[in-house]
């Protein structure tokens, strides 16, 4: 992805617009700005700060995208700002807000297409980093935050007190074990495929489960549940509180007693609420993330030195005071070391929940991937078959590791077992050469139902076993093209509506079978048998220095999948959510 380059006047320190410290004073961003610029003296000389009735004659022009929730305090300070006639250089800076969902936004530009948009202010840099990672043009450029609020859980009052709030403080983990514990707490939140705020409470949540004995299987479980109690947006699911206080709405089970929400939302959601009828909130003691709201400029309709100069301008405007508290006002934070004891009692909060913690680091990119990928394979059942690699090279030793690279790769693969529930089918295969008489691939397991009732155990417990018992074949070579055929035959005719539909191979290797068929004959076999109403993308994984990443994407590419490389086997857990995710957006995109 292409980074936006600043005028010289607001360039210095900025090639990478991302935040390093998270808990910094976006105050700061502003006040480099203009010390660049030359100082207050010189911004002031120079017209940044002249006021006049002349400038409405000839203003720059701005059109912001901002979050939903954040929309209307920046469309009132758009307002004032037109009213005091805000200059940047002499000209009236006229800033027309438009409330937009980030993830639509974000779509938008990875797919590379226009938008008359020059700032954008998502409501996470979560957003930011899906356009880094994504194979799209956009250009962006975060130049500073304009607030933030902590997420956590909020519940109405009830089901707030029978879990003992204020005075009984939880884990993300324990939380979410309280709330989805039989029929007692209906739990709702914002698809995280979707919502910021529910993708980071997902990650904290996958994040603590990690930490525990068995905890991947619980967590998913606890997907699973969650994910029948999911709605598009942030907005959408406060409608799914109960409407008034009556017997019958509080016990409707259509209705959510609980709610994984920001602090803001929360914050306005009480403020609309009539008496007692608002809602509780708890922070997780073991850190609340945060909604961090980048101010970011978008290079896609090639901004002019102007209009950059008068976004930033912009931007520092919302830094003064009044701005700040017109923010406040909204229910957002302003600064990480005050956080106002008025605006956390309207969302919800009371001591001695700890609010006043420092916000959790920012995940990683990958932790992000992983539990967006562990979500689209728990909410949408899937059915994969995983073909790996046992030719004797897979004995080779992986650096610092002292294990080899099989062990390694099975270590990886049990962990992504664990992520899938009882109703995702799964199922493996190896492959070497000539490893069943003339054929250079043999069926493990079958592909089946976790949960179903095998040889006095499950199709789980026989897949982990075989995924334990998974060997190099010694002077085994690479039959990678006779079986990637097979397997994706055997996977196409098997095609099972309603799942997402997969073939996953891992290889360390090129082909080495002279017998097999030839790489062009491969791919137009693939290209052949894929059905754009039953797909089945291929995912090929890469592993190691001896491996095609060019060769594992083109055939890949010929049944909509994609090429991966690994120079760990470590990260193939990993890997396979990011390669599923990514899937999964392209066949959602195509239906």
């Amino acid at each position: 992805m292409g980074r936006h380059s600043l005028p010289d006047q607001y360039g210095a320190g900025g090639s990478d617009p991302r935040p390093r410290a998270r808990r910094r004073s976006v105050a700061v961003a502003a006040v480099l700005v203009l010390a660049v610029a030359g100082g207050t003296a010189a911004a002031v000389q120079g017209g940044l700060f002249s006021f006049g009735s002349s400038c409405q004659d000839d203003p720059v022009r701005l059109k912001l995208a901002a979050s939903p929730d954040l929309a209307p305090a920046l469309t009132t300070a758009a307002e004032r700002a037109r009213d005091q006639d805000l200059t940047s250089d002499g000209r009236c800076v006229a800033v027309t807000v438009t409330a937009g969902d980030a993830y639509k936004v974000a779509d938008t530009l990875l797919a590379g297409e226009k938008t008359d948009v020059q700032v954008w202010v998502p409501d996470s840099d979560v957003w930011l980093r899906r356009l880094e990672s994504g194979s799209g043009t956009a250009e962006v450029s975060q130049v500073g935050n304009v607030a933030s609020t902590p997420v956590g859980m909020a519940m109405v009052p009830a089901a707030a007190k029978s879990l003992g709030w204020p005075d009984k403080t939880y884990g993300w983990l324990e939380l979410a074990s309280a709330a989805l514990r039989g029929d007692s707490l209906r739990l709702g939140a914002a698809d995280p495929a979707h919502s910021a705020t529910g993708l980071l409470a997902l990650t904290r949540l996958s994040s603590a489960a990690a930490r525990v004995e068995g905890g991947d299987t619980q967590a998913a479980a606890m997907m699973k549940t969650l994910s029948q109690r999911i709605t598009d947006s942030d907005g959408q699911v406060l409608e799914t509180l109960p409407r008034d206080a009556s017997g019958a709405e509080q016990g409707d089970p259509k209705r959510n007693q609980a709610l994984v929400l920001s602090e803001q939302a929360a914050f306005t959601y009480n403020s609309s609420a009539d008496g007692d009828a608002g809602l509780d909130l708890f922070y997780p003691e073991d850190g609340s993330p945060r909604l961090d709201y980048p101010y970011t400029l978008v290079d896609r309709t090639a901004l002019t030195t102007d209009e950059s100069r008068a976004a930033i301008r912009f931007l520092s405007y919302l830094r003064e005071p009044e701005q700040l508290r017109l923010l406040q006002q909204h229910g957002f934070r302003t600064s990480d070391e005050a956080v106002p004891d008025a605006l956390v009692t309207k969302a919800g909060g009371s001591r001695p929940q700890p609010y006043t913690e420092p916000a959790t680091e920012p995940a990683a990119q990958e932790t992000l991937q992983e539990a967006l990928g562990t979500w689209t394979i728990t909410v949408q059942s899937a059915r994969i078959t995983t073909v790996v690699d046992a030719s004797s090279s897979m004995a080779q030793k992986v650096e610092r590791t002292g294990r080899s690279r099989m062990d390694v790769t099975k270590a990886s693969l049990l962990r992504a077992l664990a992520t899938f529930t009882a109703e995702d089918e799964i199922g493996l295969w190896d492959f070497s050469t000539k490893l069943d008489g003339d054929r250079d691939y043999r069926v493990l397991v079958p592909t089946e139902r976790l949960g179903a009732r095998v040889d006095g155990g499950t199709q789980r417990n026989r897949l982990s076993a075989a995924f334990g018992n998974l060997a190099p074949v010694p002077d085994g070579a690479t039959g990678l093209y006779d079986t990637t055929l097979a397997a994706y035959k055997a996977a196409t005719s098997s095609y099972v509506k309603g799942k997402f539909n997969a073939l996953v191979v891992l290889t360390d290797g090129v082909n080495q079978d002279p017998g097999s068929i030839s790489r062009g004959k491969l791919i137009s076999e693939l290209e052949r048998l894929t059905d754009p109403a039953r797909p089945v993308p291929l995912i090929v994984i890469a592993v190691g220095p001896d491996a095609d990443r060019a060769e594992a994407e083109q055939i890949a590419a010929a049944t909509g999948g994609s090429g991966q490389e690994v120079s760990d086997p470590a990260q193939i857990h990993s890997v396979i959510l990011k390669a599923i995710v990514a899937a999964g957006a392209r066949a959602a995109g195509q239906g």
